[in-house]
């Protein structure tokens, strides 16, 4: 496998609870035992010599538009040469627990001005999306398709602007829920992987890296 980035390049991962998997925010260096953190340490034994360096910058709970919030600290300051994002279930999941809904129209909008962001003051960072994904492993999840199926549609109008990696999250894993593993496996709640779905999306992340 090539080395999928150069030295002293700085990679970002970015996003929700999926991303953050419990980091610790007071340590930069803090990756998490999700698929960031997975991903850090088989590229570490694969470039034992690398001076890489991978950040972690998803918080639990956010939403595009927290993304947006944070952009100067979280995105512009890091300075990222490469940064994949992860994002958009909890502008699903906020209509069903807490009667907060966010449309497909404002999460396309947000997310677009995002974007916009990045390329303007970042026009060399290369952007992996990652589209937001759901299984049905609790009797309720299937109802929620009616408002994430818009937002996935999203993701992938604007990975065609975008983005020069896209990971079809939901596809890949609805695959393996179909093929391999049952739901729960891949995610006990649905929303968050456990350790086998966190190795689910880093297999997929390094497996996208290395066709490029």
């Amino acid at each position: 496998m090539l080395n999928m980035f150069k030295d002293d390049q700085v990679v970002l991962f970015q996003g929700d609870s999926i991303t953050d998997c419990g980091r610790d925010y007071s340590d930069i260096k803090s990756l998490s035992e999700g698929y960031p953190g997975i991903i850090a340490k088989i590229y570490g034994l694969l470039f034992p010599d690398t001076t890489v360096t991978f950040v972690n910058k998803g918080i639990s709970g956010n939403r595009v538009v927290d993304l947006l919030a944070r952009y100067e600290e979280d995105f512009r300051a890091i300075k990222p040469d490469f940064l994949s994002i992860l994002i958009g279930v909890n502008d699903t999941w906020r209509r069903y627990d807490s009667g907060n809904p966010t449309s497909a129209e404002e999460f396309e909008n947000t997310y677009r001005e995002l974007l916009n962001k990045i390329k303007k003051d970042m026009p060399n960072c290369r952007i992996m999306m990652i589209e937001p994904f759901l299984l049905n492993s609790l009797p309720d999840r299937a109802s929620w398709r009616e408002d994430l199926d818009p937002k996935i549609q999203v993701v992938r109008k604007l990975a065609k602007e975008f983005a020069d990696f896209y990971l079809p999250m939901d596809g890949i894993l609805a695959k393996a829920e179909v093929e391999q593993y049952t739901c729960t496996q891949l995610a006990e709640d649905g929303v968050h992987p456990t350790a086998l779905g966190h190795g689910v999306i880093a297999e997929e992340y390094l497996k996208a890296l290395s066709k490029k």
